[in-house]
């Protein structure tokens, strides 16, 4: 078989992705708040795309959002003599210019003009993070600068939970001392306030508590050290057994060990809150179910017809018309985009508003099955359509926030015929747990006998992903002596 070089001629057809598709594509899966980014970091970079006048977006933070979600106008400008909004004098400027001393300077203000300031500490936004806290600690401990040093490089390697991250040979070796003094250094830490920080797992967590809380008890150390699989699992009568107590003894012991902190640093968390900003609103007005996108922030953008009439002009050279027609089809393709995406939404909200009109009227319990396929085939895309324009979005209604997403559920039979959504299983299975006797908790298989009266046919390998993906304890875990 030889092997030889030749030139040939061949149809074919396939599909290119244009940089304009992929940006389309891209907008698509955006979230509200990406989304203004996007058009903010657009408006930067492409000299035509402007926005239309008149039309500037309500930022403002006091919250009063319209209802109609339109656009805040833009006030016009007043004249500087005029009196500021509530109030009901003109700005004193002979006051003003003879606030400031011969160097150009501001002289401080007297008490009658910083009546109306906010006070000094509602400015003061730091906080005290775990470090902080326990290095102010450090410096009234009576003990040697070796000693303290060591304690504040230990100090400096906890994480946020308060457990110490390197290992005691590891800082031995780092600051060339000896184990003793490490040893005596980490003791000095995790006996300041909050009790257990410089520890290296829970367990020694809990019985630096026990020692501190409890230094006269001496069963608890040894639960600690040896039984904590005995505590998770509720089986107080071998604790009893192997420690020589009364059950109800191993019970209270459960219960100072309930009471300790897992996590020291928990207080000094600096995680703050996440606040989700809704695409897109749902609600009922006169018995009649309204859709309205969120549009806050969203400029209304036109392409420039300065550079329009520049390109018609002929005044500019090939460079700058090549440059200027690029910019030109960027923005106007961008704002068809724009367009596009608020359709195609708006076009998949209310197809999930068809389907699942009970799940608005009478809540999670009505929610029916569906599927991305169902959505595409009702408005006519692709899967991959719908899925990017659920992605990472939110729809507030009066049920509450719920990603798109959380409309889409799989098809779990009745016994008597028909589907239920597998989120309306979910919650019948967290409704059942959090009415159980809290002696005695439900089984898996309990739930899926509970949930075939209900008419439900579950699987209980399918009870028991539900509840791991709720991160609901099995029922040997869940089981309350007290």
């Amino acid at each position: 078989m030889s092997l030889e070089l030749k030139q040939s001629l061949k149809l074919s057809q396939q599909l290119v992705i244009t940089q304009q598709i992929q940006q389309a594509i891209r907008l698509l899966q955006l979230s509200h708040l990406e989304m203004v980014t996007e058009i903010q970091q657009e408006m930067v970079e492409n000299p035509a795309l402007e926005e239309i006048p008149g039309t500037s977006p309500d930022l403002s933070l006091s919250g009063d959002t319209p209802v109609d979600g339109k656009l805040g106008q833009i006030s016009p400008v007043k004249d500087m003599d005029d009196p500021p909004e509530g109030r009901g004098e003109k700005i004193d400027w002979e006051r003003f210019i003879n606030g400031y001393s011969s160097t150009g300077t501001r002289r401080y203000a007297s008490t009658a003009d910083r009546d109306d300031l906010p006070p000094i500490e509602s400015k003061l936004v730091g906080e005290t993070t775990l470090a902080d806290n326990l290095l102010w600690q450090l410096r009234m401990v009576a003990c040697t600068d070796d000693e303290r040093h060591a304690a504040r490089v230990i100090i400096l390697n906890l994480d946020e939970r308060g457990y110490l991250q390197v290992s005691l040979d590891y800082l031995a070796e780092d600051l060339s001392m000896d184990m003793d003094m490490i040893e005596g250094a980490l003791e000095i830490v995790q006996s300041m306030d909050p009790i257990g920080c410089g520890s290296r797992d829970l367990k020694e967590c809990l019985l630096v508590q026990a020692r501190f809380l409890y230094p006269d008890d001496p069963f608890l150390p040894r639960i600690i050290a040896k039984h904590l699989e005995n505590i998770e699992k509720r089986n107080y009568a071998a604790i009893a057994k192997a420690l020589g107590i009364d059950t109800e003894d191993a019970v209270e012991y459960h219960r100072m060990i309930q009471k300790m902190e897992p996590i020291p640093g928990r207080q000094f968390s600096t995680t703050g809150n996440f606040y989700i900003t809704p695409d897109i609103s749902i609600f009922k007005i006169g018995g009649e179910w309204h859709i309205l996108q969120n549009e806050d922030g969203l400029p209304k953008l036109r392409v420039s017809g300065y550079y329009g009439r520049l390109l018609r002009e002929n005044s500019a050279s090939k460079k700058e018309r090549d440059y200027i027609k690029d910019k030109l089809q960027s923005a106007s393709f961008l704002i068809q985009s724009i367009h596009r995406r608020q359709q195609t939404i708006h076009r998949v909200v209310q197809s999930i508003l068809d389907r699942q009109r009970d799940f608005f009227e009478y809540g999670v319990d009505y929610l029916q099955p569906m599927v991305l396929r169902d959505v595409a085939e009702d408005i006519g895309v692709h899967e991959s359509t719908v899925s990017r324009a659920t992605t990472n979005k939110y729809l507030q209604c009066p049920m509450g926030i719920f990603e798109l997403k959380y409309f889409f559920n799989a098809a779990i039979p009745r016994v008597g015929g028909g589907d239920v959504a597998s989120e309306t299983v979910k919650n019948r299975i967290r409704v059942l747990i959090s009415k159980e006797p809290p002696l005695k908790p439900y089984s898996d298989q309990a739930l899926v006998n509970l949930l075939r009266e209900e008419g439900l046919k579950v699987a209980r390998r399918t009870v028991a992903k539900y509840r791991e993906e709720m991160r609901i304890l099995p029922s040997s875990k869940r089981k309350k002596m007290f």
